[in-house]
């Protein structure tokens, strides 16, 4: 390690400036009170400003540093995790080393949490006194440099994990698609048309596989899990599992097979609307173009075999396992829609309540129906809409789901979805009676709000209810129609209404896909609605706070499809970005062992989370890989001799600043 990292700058010139944050700190903590108790000693710098972040602000720290001679600098402004690499990367412009820099954070740790101004002053003058303290300790670090694999793996083919693979590849990166169903296209397979354009979802589908299936630098793995990941940014191992399909491009008659096939189960595609054989394919055009066996329902009979003359068809194929190696990492894993609960809204009671997927499928030509809605035979007289299906759900009025809580969250795009499903039963079906039954009308983005405005001009008639007094569905007491939907209706000062419906449709929410492997396995950060966390909605919109992992699609939350490709795209910019640079730049707060102090006991290696940890048997002293430490400090906390010190993160800045803090 250079010397400069050993040693702290002789003497010590610290500089102290205090952010007002607009009023969100100083409405409630006297900052130039704070900035006045600071100055002193070797404090040879104190002040404030009303936005630190800003580029006013930078440009006073940067002049100041240079004006005062100042090598440490503390900032007292909002939480770190939004503008502790702005002020170090100021640090850097005025020639100070960017790790002599000390964040204290004094809005979500003080004005925001402390009423009474006088405590919150005490309390922001007691963190600045404690961060100066520690600053006197801190010392020159250098980044690590790591060299990063030029290749990529996104996981999960839907849109957004296909145009994610569909940049990086024509960015010149080296892509490795994992999916873990038998086809591409998740769930904009299962669309027919999309809003605002009404073109055939599928048709789009159709020319993004083809783009990344053809291209030379893509490599497309379906029925492939992944079980297992270890390293960091630049250097990722993962193992996946590939499950056999069964069937391979030797098959010349696929509707052989299947017409042979005496097996049966439920189609998932079709939401239970329909049945498959156990070997299929899932829709027209899909991709690959070879049937898959579904192994669940399959009973290895070989009459699939014999009808194509055993030739492309494998029933004792095993799985095997695969290692890849990556430099980075898309999360491309989607979501599920909402299956309502046995008995929530009529569903599962009576037959004609269906949800919103369902009824997609339905009004898809290439469906299960062929594109008719029919109710018994017949076209449906009056159909019911209920919005917010498992959506804005209130804590003691819904049933708490599978994980004990309530999606209390807004699903963003079932009423538009509603609305368009709205218009064409209005288009197939012009007699019928459409009511929708809603909370808030929320037909966000440019063109959606017209599907609002056209249902209106075309007879949809609009009841809003209260989310504490969710509608109800019943069979009708008088038996002249299948079922009714009773509802108070907010939009006439709470009268009661009763619908007579012969079909309802359930607009549902979405939740996050099952991926709770993938979330142990890479440290994702997530949210109270359960999707996947991002590291700042508006400065890293797609980035994990795990370096080199990203995020597409619908894992972060629910989103239309030109938000997801958008996002994706903004993904594959950012993983090519980092991937182009040839080696990445990591803080330096890695564990650090005293060889002289090491007695070889081995217990950091056994708390060690990331394996990052070794012995050198022959010395009998541990050994630390730089690459693989992320600085968590559960060495250093362990290490019964006291050999092992965190840079950046040592027992005297700490000690230092807890004395700072606890003292008078």
């Amino acid at each position: 390690m250079p010397e400069a990292q050993k040693k702290p700058t002789d003497l010590v010139r610290v500089g102290v400036f205090i952010c007002h944050c607009g009023g969100n700190i100083s409405d409630v903590v006297d900052v130039r009170r704070v900035a006045e108790q600071a100055a002193g000693g070797d404090v040879v710098f104190s002040t404030t400003h009303m936005f630190m972040c800003s580029d006013p602000g930078q440009a006073l720290i940067e002049q100041k540093v240079k004006e005062h001679e100042l090598n440490r600098v503390v900032v007292a402004a909002c939480s770190p995790t939004l503008h502790q690499l702005t002020f170090r990367r100021t640090l850097e412009r005025a020639g100070l080393n960017q790790y002599l820099f000390e964040h204290v954070n004094v809005r979500e740790q003080v004005s925001w949490v402390v009423e009474d101004k006088e405590h919150a002053t005490r309390k922001a003058g007691r963190l600045v006194r404690a961060a100066v303290a520690r600053s006197r300790h801190l010392v020159p670090l250098a980044k690590r440099r790591i060299p990063i694999h030029p290749a990529a793996l996104v996981i999960g083919g839907g849109i957004a994990g296909l145009v994610a693979a569909r940049d990086l590849a024509q960015r010149g990166m080296t892509v490795t698609l994992v999916e873990n169903r038998p086809f591409l296209g998740g769930r904009m397979a299962q669309l027919n048309t999309l809003f605002p354009t009404g073109e055939r979802a599928r048709d789009l589908l159709a020319g993004v596989v083809r783009d990344v299936a053809r291209h030379p630098r893509v490599t497309l793995l379906t029925n492939a899990y992944v079980v297992d990941s270890e390293g960091v940014v630049g250097d990722f191992r993962t193992r996946v599992r590939l499950e056999p399909r069964g069937v391979d491009e030797r098959l010349a008659y696929p509707g052989n097979a299947i017409a042979a096939c005496p097996e049966e189960t439920i189609s998932n595609f079709d939401f239970g609307l329909s049945r498959r054989k156990a070997i299929y394919m899932a829709h027209p055009g899909c991709y690959p173009p070879v049937p898959a066996i579904d192994w669940h329902s399959c009973t290895k009979c070989g009459k699939c075999v014999s009808a194509v003359g055993g030739r492309g068809i494998d029933l004792n194929a095993k799985p095997r396992e695969i290692e890849l190696h990556t430099g980075v990492i898309v999360l491309a894993t989607g979501y599920d829609p909402y299956e309502p609960m046995y008995g929530e809204f009529g569903y599962g009671i009576f037959p004609r309540v269906i949800t919103l997927q369902q009824l997609n499928r339905m009004l898809d030509p290439e469906g299960p129906t062929g594109g008719q809605v029919l109710v018994d035979g017949k076209p449906p007289r009056q159909v019911a809409f209920i919005h917010c299906v498992g959506a804005r759900q209130v804590e003691g009025v819904h049933q708490p789901a599978a994980d004990g809580r309530v999606h209390d969250y807004c699903a963003r795009t079932c009423c538009t979805a509603a609305l368009h499903a709205a218009l064409e039963i209005k288009d197939r079906c012009p007699s019928a009676l459409v009511t929708s039954f809603y909370q808030d009308i929320r037909t966000y983005g440019r063109g959606h709000e017209d599907y609002y405005e056209q249902a209106s001009a075309r007879g949809v008639l609009f009841i809003r209810y209260h989310s504490t007094r969710p509608p109800r569905v019943l069979k009708d007491p008088r038996g002249e129609w299948p079922l009714t939907v009773r509802a108070t209706d907010l939009l006439t000062a709470g009268l009661d209404v009763e619908v007579p419906a012969d079909l309802v449709v359930l607009a549902t929410g979405v939740v996050p896909h099952d991926i709770s492997e993938l979330v142990t396995m890479y440290s994702c950060a997530v949210g109270y609605d359960s999707f996947l966390l991002e590291v700042h909605p508006k400065l890293r919109p797609v980035e994990l706070a795990v370096s080199g992992v990203f995020l597409a699609g619908c894992c972060q939350g629910p989103m239309d499809v030109t938000e997801c490709t958008a996002a994706a795209s903004a993904a594959a910019s950012k993983a090519a970005a980092l991937i182009s640079q040839g080696q990445v730049e990591m803080d330096p707060f890695v564990a650090q062992v005293d060889e002289d102090r090491c007695t070889g006991c081995a217990t950091c290696l056994t708390v060690c989370p990331y394996e990052a940890i070794s012995r050198d048997n022959s010395r009998r002293v541990a050994m630390v890989s730089e690459a693989l430490c992320t600085g968590c400090g559960t060495c250093a906390a362990c290490c019964p001799s006291n050999a092992i010190q965190q840079a950046g993160f040592n027992d005297g800045q700490v000690v230092a600043e807890l004395e700072a803090l606890l003292g008078g």
